[in-house]
This record gives structure tokens, sequence and C-alpha cells, in this order.
């Protein structure tokens, strides 16, 4: 099992903003420069454009990492490909990939959040039309180097080459998905890798929609080892699961109750987060032997996943914090999942 750590390079506490958005930028690079020295698989930085989040350029963010790391993969966490141009998107990534020298990847979905849609000039009514045409022109490029296509969206192709061509053939994209049934079942359609973003909830509640992925991979031939289950999850590894508690759970309340203030949910409540810390609840916090035997618990629960990654930024902690938690995920946590193959 691969693990590594997604970042938003986010704040949303409003006593951290001490640090500049310079400095919290370099930061993070330090962090993942770490996270490649202590052994973890990949480290991801996601794609936002609101207050609070630098991390509308990832892979400019994703290319200084590659300058300065040597073996961990590097991907998006995830690209909102119904923004963007995939033939810009795909020339970035395939940069990344020789600048890194093959460890470059994508996860692309459709995004939490919904401020690309009017910063782009895009109608969110295309929510789901948007993506399934860029997703298909995406491919399209990464299987030929010239590409005849057209489409509703985007001006047609008549053949242009697009360049520069990755390291890697092909270049790894796995899907981002929530919890919506045609999503898992799209992605298993296409055979490709599947990245759930459990954020909440109960985790084995998922198993339901991973089988649909993998019934619908099986229907159309792919092979098992293209059917990937990666899991992306709120979590924080400290010394003991006090010390996990105590820190996670300040800043997390806050980032959750603002973001609750947008969508119309109730405040989170100490008993909640509990509760989302239990056996089979998605919050991956606590002592690194805990959080690893809980890991391990969702896996089977889940069907075998391939890929955990850590999401800490909801709880705006220190970056002593952070790399104290890169530290004990990449030298106490990984190396017992590794072994599970």
């Amino acid at each position: 099992m691969q693990v590594g750590i997604d970042s938003f390079a986010a704040f949303h506490d409003d006593t951290k903003k001490s640090a500049s958005s310079s400095e919290r930028l370099q930061r993070l690079v330090e962090q993942i420069e770490y996270a490649d020295k202590i052994g973890l698989d990949v480290f991801g930085v996601g794609e936002h454009h609101r207050h609070g989040f630098l991390d509308s350029a990832p892979a400019v963010i994703l290319g200084a990492a590659a300058a300065r790391t040597k073996h961990i993969r590097l991907t998006s966490a995830v690209t909102v490909l119904s923004a963007v141009d995939p033939v810009r998107i795909f020339q970035e990534f395939a940069t990344l990939d020789l600048l890194s020298q093959g460890r470059a990847e994508m996860v692309v979905g459709r995004g939490s959040f919904i401020e690309a849609f009017p910063l782009f000039g895009l109608r969110l009514d295309d929510y789901d039309s948007l993506f399934s045409e860029k997703l298909e022109l995406l491919l399209k490029i990464r299987e030929n180097e010239h590409v005849h296509w057209s489409g509703k969206y985007r001006p047609a192709l008549t053949g242009q080459g697009i360049y520069p061509r990755p390291l890697q053939n092909p270049l790894p994209i796995w899907i981002g998905v929530g919890g919506t049934p045609e999503s898992f079942v799209r992605a298993g359609l296409l055979g490709l890798p599947l990245m759930v973003a459990i954020i909440g909830g109960q985790t084995p509640s998922f198993k339901p929609l991973v089988d649909l992925y993998r019934e619908a991979g099986k229907r159309a031939s792919h092979l098992p080892h293209q059917l990937k289950v990666g899991i992306h999850s709120l979590g924080y590894v400290a010394e003991s699961t006090q010390e996990a508690v105590d820190d996670f759970f300040p800043g997390y309340a806050h980032s959750m109750n603002e973001i609750g203030k947008e969508r119309g949910w109730p405040p989170t409540t100490r008993r909640d987060f509990e509760a989302q810390r239990g056996s089979n609840g998605a919050l991956l916090i606590g002592n690194p032997e805990e959080v690893t035997e809980k890991i391990i618990r969702h896996s089977q629960a889940l069907g075998g996943i391939s890929r955990v990654t850590f999401m800490m930024n909801p709880a705006s902690l220190p970056h002593e914090k952070l790399m104290r938690a890169t530290e004990l995920i990449g030298s106490r946590v990984a190396p017992v999942l590794h072994e599970l193959g």
C-alpha cells in the first residue's frame, strides 16, 4: 500500500496569519522534500480558487518540489478538470513528469467548491457535461501525440501535436470522486484508478460504491491491477492519541463550521468529532499504531486499497506539528502498510 500526504496549502484559523503567503509556500515545499526523505510514496497538492488557499496553480508548486526531491510521486489532489483546458493541463503535468524524471500523476475531478466556474466564465449548469467532455479529451491527448477531436466546450483539434510528451507512457491519471455512484461507475468503465475522498461518515459505508467501480471495470474487461482504489482522508498523527486530538480538534472544528455556514451544515461538536474518530469513522487521528490499525481495517472493509493519503490542512496546524506528523507517518505508519503489499 502506498502512503502519502495531500495539501491544499490552506489556512483556516485567523490566529495563524502571522506567516506570509510566500513563507507558507516555502514551508509546503520543505514538507514535500522531507516527506521524500522520510520514505513516503506520494504527495498531492489540490486546486482551489478562494481566500485561504494558495494552491490555484498546483503544477507550479509540484514543479518546485520536483527540483528538491528524488523518489516521491507528485500529484494533483485534485485537478478541477471542468474548469481547465485539457490541452494546457496535460502540457503542465507532462512538463512536471520530465522535471521529476517520471514521478508525476494527476487526480482529476469536479472539485468540492464552485468558485472556478464563474472565475473562468463557465456555467454551473454544465457541471457534469463539462467534466465528461474534458476527461474524454484529456485521455485522448494522453494516448495520441496528434489529436483529432471536436466537442461543445472547446475549439476542435484537427491533428495538432500536443507537446511535450511525458516520460511515463501513459502518464498516470486517477479519477477523484466523492459519493456519486455515477462517478464510481465511470471510473470503472474507463479502467482508471480511483481516489475516494472520505472526509466524513463511516468509511465502510463506501463499500457498495467501490463495488460498483470494480463491477463496472470487470464488465468493461479491465484487468484487476488497473482498478486500484485509494482513499484521501482527514488525518493527523502524533506521539500520543491525546496529543493528536488536542492538536487537531480546534482548527478542524473552526474550518468545518466556516464551510458549514456556506453549505448549511450543523455546527461540529466534540461528540461528532469523537464519533468520526471511532473504529469505522473517516478521521485518521491518533498515535501511529492506532492509525495504522485503522487504515488496515478500512482497507479490509473496502476490499483492499492501494493508496492512502492524509489531509491535515483543516486543523491549521503549525509547521513544526506538520513536520513531526510527516515524520511519524513516514517512519511508523508507512513501513507497516508497505509490508501489506
